[in-house]
């Protein structure tokens, strides 16, 4: 893919459909009550999913082995430990679907991630121009 604005919606694109897929069917319920637990390998399996999963936006630009297996676990460290922190707040408080920091909390969670997906898309495609 040679069109940098071409490259970074399909990176977009990838990442979201990706983020979806991983965080609704493929989540079960022993990743999602347990990412609330430092170290448990529900958490880590959920968090290793999406890391893993974000290898697909490399089928549009792909980088070098170095640089994929350093967004490949920034991407792991971000997602566990954004998961971790929102499910410890939420038990803390006590927040409850009924109440709106519940859906702030939810809210911050994602933003965060597709944040995420912002950095990861602007690393790829910039060093894909820095390159040609």
């Amino acid at each position: 893919m040679t069109d940098p604005f071409i490259a970074l919606l399909v990176v977009f694109t990838i990442l979201q459909v990706k983020h979806f897929i991983c965080d609704y069917p493929l989540q079960t319920h022993y990743q999602l009550k347990n990412k609330g637990t430092y170290g448990h390998p529900g958490g880590i399996l959920h968090s290793g999913i999406q890391a893993l999963g974000t290898t697909a936006a490399f089928i549009a630009v792909p980088p070098t082995l170095g640089l994929g297996v350093a967004i490949v676990v920034g991407e792991f460290l971000v997602h566990y430990h954004v998961d971790w922190t929102k499910a410890n707040v939420m038990r803390r408080a006590g927040y409850t679907s009924d109440q709106s920091q519940f859906w702030w909390a939810i809210g911050a969670d994602q933003l965060i991630h597709h944040l995420t997906y912002v950095a990861i898309g602007g690393i790829l495609v910039g060093v894909m121009i820095g390159t040609s």
